[in-house]
Parts: C-alpha cells; structure tokens; sequence
C-alpha cells in the first residue's frame, strides 16, 4: 500500500491545530477538499484514522501515529526548502543548536569560533534555554541538535542521546570562602551556609535538591534565586552564598574568584552530550561541527 505524503502531512496538521477547520485555514484548503483528503486516506489503509464523537471527528491512535509521520514529512520539505534557499544565496549550509545557558558558553562557544573561522558562509542558529524549553524545540524541528544532559533525552521516545563528557555538579563559594577551610566539607556545614538557587523547575536545581536530600539535609536556605548563570557567578564571587554548578562547563570561568569546595556525592553525576530525533537525518554541515566538538571534548575535557 502506497500512501499519499501530502495527505500524512495534512493529517499531521489537523491533530496540531485540533481541528478540521483550523487546519484547512492554515493549509489553505476549504475544510469539505481536506476532509475529502481524510476520506481518501483512510479508504487507502482500509481503517478509519479519526473517532466520531457527534459532530467532531478526534484521531485515534492509528491516526495519532500516522500524524507524526506526517510531522516528519513536514519538517523534512521545510529543511529542504530552506536548505535551497540557502544555496541560492551562496549560503553552504545551516548548523541549528541549543543548549543550557552554562552549556552554551565558553563550552560552546570556542567551538563555534572555530567552525566560523573554517566556514564562513555557514548560517548559524544557537538557541539556549531549559531542559523542556529545549526538548520542545527539538521536538518541533527548530533545531537540529542539543548540547544537554542526559536527562534532557530520557523521558522521550525519539530522543537519543551520544556522551561527550561527565560533567560533573560540583558545591562552589568565593576563593576565601570560610568553607574552603573545611576538609572535607560535611553535610551540616552546607546546611547551615546560605545558598544562590538555580530556577525553581531547572534540571540543576532539582539535581542539587535530590543530592542534598540524598546527603542528610533538612533544608537549604535560599537567600537568591536567579536563572542568570553570568549573574550567579558574580553574586557568589562577591559574597558568601554558596550553591551548585557543572564542573566542566564552568571551569573557564572560576579564574582567581571562585572554587569548589570538596564535597561530592553520586547524584552530582551528570553526563553531558548530544541530543538528537532518531528519525532525523543531520546534514552535512551539523555532522562537520560534531566531528570537531567531539574531538575539542575529547582533548580538553576527557583527554
């Protein structure tokens, strides 16, 4: 059985826009030719793909499966379209990422500065934003690929995920933080400290928290929270707040200021890498920067 992909496409659509009318505006289509569309679909596979609850047709789950093929379809035209639209202006390709704030910086961007300097008339999109913020985008085919922790995969079928390097959470402060007196640090002497807190929701903070819990801390007692990395790492080297950040990823910003304190613990375990759709070709161009990323990584953080 050969099916039509425009009509995949347009079934894609309706179950987006939850309903045939909605869909045909934005197809434009009159909604009777789409639901003819619908008819003719369904006559091709022998099996109704919508439910019939009065007067609204509501996709069943062969309905809902077929529409994400015909989500894929969608956003394979619009990377071909935009793909020759690029080379018609002499572009050579598109590089589409995102990552976490603190993953998108200097981790990223020394990277990003070389692949620039090799390939001038590359066209590149850096998106940052939260785990869900970010899985959505690659969901919805705005990107290509995410620089993210391993969580940022496990909980969506689709998603895989390749490791780049352990980076690890560590407890920082000031360089002449009172703490860094303390070997090893202990549980009480973080309780008792006051601490800058990541977004309530983001994946550090929930990681912080399961990790503290995990130590025997009651409670941590929270004087700022921010979801400003660049303003987190100010604010703690200027006074004697103390909280939690990636080692790895962070590293090239401690300079003189800022330390970890040695304190570890098992759930401070975070792997970090690439995220991607299993079922989404990557072009040359994307391949080309994950070679060298994975290189960059290999040498400077695992080597």
């Amino acid at each position: 059985m050969k099916l039509d992909p425009k009509h995949l496409a347009q079934l894609s659509v309706i179950v987006e826009a939850g309903g045939f009318q909605s869909a045909a505006d934005r197809l434009g289509l009159t909604q009777p030719a789409l639901s003819r569309n619908m008819r003719a679909l369904e006559g091709r596979i022998g099996a109704p793909v919508f439910q019939r609850d009065g007067r609204r047709s509501i996709p069943n789950d062969l309905g809902l499966r077929l529409a994400r093929n015909g989500l894929a379809i969608r956003l394979a035209e619009e990377q071909a379209e935009a793909f020759a639209t690029l080379s018609k202006s002499g572009a050579v390709g598109r590089l589409r990422i995102g990552a976490p704030p603190i993953v998108a910086g200097r981790f990223l961007t020394g990277a990003l500065s070389a692949f620039i300097n090799e390939n001038p008339d590359c066209i590149i999109e850096l998106r940052t934003g939260l785990v869900h913020e970010l899985r959505g985008m690659l969901e919805r085919g705005q990107i290509d690929v995410v620089f993210g922790p391993r969580n940022l995969a496990d909980p969506v079928a689709g998603l895989g995920f390749e490791p780049l390097i352990d980076d690890q959470v560590g407890v920082m402060c000031r360089a002449n933080h009172p703490l860094t007196r303390h070997a090893p640090v202990t549980s009480a002497d973080l309780e008792a400290s006051t601490w800058l807190a990541h977004s309530t929701g983001s994946l550090l903070r929930q990681q912080t928290e399961a990790a503290m819990a995990a130590s025997g801390l009651h409670r941590i007692r929270v004087a700022v929270e921010t979801d400003s990395i660049r303003s987190a790492l100010e604010i703690v080297a200027a006074t004697d707040l103390v909280t939690t950040m990636p080692k790895a990823t962070t590293k090239p910003y401690l300079e003189d200021r800022l330390v970890f304190l040695d304190f570890d613990h098992p759930q401070f375990h975070r792997p970090l890498g690439i995220v991607r759709r299993n079922d989404t070709p990557l072009n040359p161009v994307t391949c080309s920067f994950l070679s060298d990323l994975k290189r960059i990584a290999m040498a400077s953080f695992n080597g």
